[in-house]
C-alpha cells in the first residue's frame, strides 16, 4: 500500500521547490530504491509539461568505481552531466542509498579526487542558479540504511523524514512560503552589515560578512528547509570552533573536529576519529581550508542528529560551517571540489552582528 505522503511529497517537489513550467526540461538522479517517489515526482513532472531523463545510479556503483578506477579517470569531469547543467532547466537529487558506508574502506584522496571532478561538471549549476536560471533541488527517500545511520525504525525514520518536511500539514508548500516570509525578514536584518561574532562553550569565531548577504533557504534547493545561510569573506576567520555532531564525508565518519583559523584560512585541524581523512579534505586544494559558508539551522521539527546532512545542518538551535565551494548567490568567491558541512550545538552561545546581540542559546532574538 502506497504511503500518501510520497505522493504529496512529489507534488510539492515539483510545484512549489522546482516550480516546473511546461516545456522544461528536468534531470533527475536517483536510486532504484526510491521507486515510488521516483514514479510519483515522474508523474507530476509530466502533468506539469516538463520534459524528464531520470538516471537511476546502481547500488554499489561508487564503490567499484572508486576501488577500479584508474587517476586520469577519477579526474575525468563529464561532458554529459555539464551539458545538463549547461542546457536543462532543472535538476532533482534524490537520495535513496542502499549502504551509506560502501565507501568507508576507500582511499579518502581517491574520494576527493573523484568528488572534485564532479563538481567541476558542476560548476554551471551553481553559476546558474545564482542567475535563477536553473532550478535544483536535493532530498532523501527513507530507506533502510538512512533509517539505521540514524539509530531509528524505519517506520520511525519514515514518520521523522516526513515531518521534517511538514508533509503532514494540509498545505505543505504554503507552510513553506510562510516559513520563506519569516527567513526574509531575518536576511532584511543581516543585510548590509559587517562583522559576525560567535562564542559559547565549543565557539569563538569572528568573520567579516561585509558585502555579502544573508540566503533563506525556503524548501526550494534542499528539501526540507529551515537554515539561513551566507559565504564570509574568504580571508576573515579567525578563532577556533570544536564541532559538536560527527561529520560524514563519502560514508566515512569523522568525529571530535576542532579547527583553527588565521586569516580565513584552516591552519590547525584535530579529530578524535578520521584524522587523515579529515586532513585529506582540507588538502582538497587552494580553496578548501577556507570557508564558504556560516548557516543557522532554524527548523525545529528537526531535533535528532541523523547523520545525513540534508537534515542535521537544519537542526533548530546549530550552526553550521562548510569549508569549500562558496555560494555565488550570496557573494562567496571561494572555489574548490568540496564544500563539507560541519555541525555545531549553539544552544550555550550568542552571536552578534555589528556588536548587537542577534542569537542566544539556539534562538534569533532580534
Amino acid at each position: 500500500m502506497s504511503d500518501p505522503r510520497v505522493d504529496k511529497l512529489a507534488h510539492v517537489l515539483v510545484t512549489y521547490s522546482l516550480g516546473l513550467r511546461p516545456g522544461d526540461q528536468l534531470f533527475i538522479e536517483t536510486t532504484p530504491l526510491a521507486e515510488e517517489l521516483n514514479l510519483a515526482v515522474l508523474r507530476e513532472a509530466l502533468q506539469a509539461g516538463a520534459h524528464v531523463f531520470m538516471q537511476p545510479v546502481q547500488p554499489g556503483s561508487d564503490e567499484i568505481f572508486y576501488e577500479y578506477a584508474s587517476q586520469e579517470q577519477l579526474s575525468y569531469a563529464s561532458p554529459a552531466l555539464k551539458f545538463i547543467y549547461e542546457n536543462f532547466d532543472a535538476s532533482l537529487f534524490i537520495l535513496a542509498p542502499q549502504n551509506t558506508r560502501a565507501l568507508s574502506s576507500i582511499d579518502p584522496t581517491r574520494v576527493s579526487r573523484g568528488k572534485k571532478a564532479r563538481m567541476e561538471a558542476m560548476q554551471a549549476l551553481y553559476e546558474r542558479s545564482a542567475r535563477g536560471t536553473f532550478k535544483w533541488c536535493y532530498t532523501a527517500f527513507p530507506t533502510a540504511a538512512l533509517a539505521q545511520d540514524a539509530e531509528m525504525s524505519l517506520r520511525e525514520y519514515e514518520d521523522f523524514v516526513y515531518g521534517a518536511g511538514w508533509l503532514d500539514r494540509p498545505d505543505p508548500a504554503a507552510a513553506w512560503r510562510e516559513e520563506e516570509e519569516r527567513q526574509q525578514r531575518l536576511v532584511d536584518w543581516l543585510a548590509g552589515k559587517k562583522r559576525v561574532a560567535l562564542k559559547g562553550k565549543d565557539i569563538d569565531l569572528q568573520l567579516v560578512i561585509e558585502g555579502r548577504s544573508f540566503v533563506g533557504g525556503g524548501a526550494r534547493e534542499n528539501f526540507p528547509s529551515g537554515e539561513i545561510f551566507t559565504s564570509p569573506v574568504e580571508t576573515s576567520a579567525q578563532g577556533w570552533v570544536r564541532f559538536t555532531y560527527p561529520s560524514i564525508y563519502g560514508g566515512q565518519e569523522v568525529q571530535g573536529i576542532e579547527l583553527e583559523f588565521e586569516a580565513g584560512k584552516v591552519v590547525n585541524e584535530r579529530a578524535a576519529k578520521g584524522q587523515a581523512l579529515l586532513t585529506a579534505l582540507l588538502d582538497t586544494d587552494a580553496g578548501s581550508r577556507y570557508l564558504g559558508e556560516l548557516g543557522i539551522g532554524t527548523n525545529y521539527s528537526i531535533q535528532r542528529f541523523t547523520r545525513n546532512i540534508l537534515f542535521d545542518e537544519k537542526i533548530g538551535g546549530t550552526i553550521h560551517l562548510a569549508v569549500g565551494l562558496g555560494f555565488e548567490e550570496a557573494g562567496g568567491q571561494n572555489k574548490s571540489g568540496i564544500h563539507w558541512d560541519m555541525i555545531c550545538d549553539m544552544s550555550e552561545s550568542e552571536i552578534t552582528v555589528d556588536g548587537e546581540l542577534f542569537y542566544k542559546d539556539g534562538k534569533v532574538v532580534v
